[in-house]
């Protein structure tokens, strides 16, 4: 597979196809665009996402900062950044730009030989970006929900909605929402939106 950094400069978010790839093989491929984030779908497409731009990363570093926060206090499992890469039971490999998984979840995969092993957190939030497109993201939390995640947060800055995704129920759209309130396995957690919202 010919691909050069200069390529994903110009064009990048790229995506291609290669169903099957071994774990061995995706990670080889990420090792070669360190500088890219980088998930691969069920159905074996990769996806090569660019840097953000500031707006978004000081939005998803103020989502982690505050969600890092009640972790710690709450003391029930781990919040995990953009950076985190899941390995899905449907063989799709996710980024979230936050996620949270319980301990108990944590402790299944624990001494796992694997980079990847199976693993789903149970709150996961993806921020839209301005080049992200919505039906690639809507299809992404349905992919979360469906591999066992039991809360999702699809924030949208640009039209100020949260989407919240919870298994076997339509999706529930807030509209410009100055928080939003964590339910079942984050329960407690509560996202001022304000800073979200807002411009650096």
């Amino acid at each position: 597979m010919q691909l050069a950094v200069e390529d994903l400069e110009t064009y990048a978010p790229v995506s291609l196809y290669s169903p099957g790839m071994t774990e061995e093989a995706f990670l080889a491929f990420c090792e070669r665009f360190p500088d890219y984030q980088i998930e691969y779908t069920s159905e074996g497409d990769i996806i090569i996402m660019p840097p953000t731009d500031s707006n978004t990363g000081f939005r998803n570093g103020e989502i982690m900062r505050q969600l890092g926060n009640w972790a710690a206090m709450d003391g029930g499992g781990r919040a995990f950044d953009s950076s985190t890469g899941f390995f899905l039971p449907s063989g799709a490999r996710r980024s979230p730009d936050a996620a949270w998984a319980s301990h108990s979840i944590l402790a299944s995969v624990r001494g796992s030989k694997l980079r990847f092993p199976v693993l789903c957190p149970e709150f996961v939030i993806v921020l839209k970006s301005p080049s992200d497109r919505r039906k690639k993201l809507r299809d992404k939390m349905i992919e979360w929900i469906e591999g066992g995640s039991l809360l999702g947060w699809l924030i949208d800055p640009e039209h100020r909605t949260v989407t919240i995704y919870r298994p076997n129920q339509d999706p529930e759209v807030l509209r410009n929402p100055s928080s939003v309130n964590g339910e079942g396995p984050v329960e407690g957690f509560v996202l001022d939106l304000t800073p979200i919202w807002g411009e650096i």
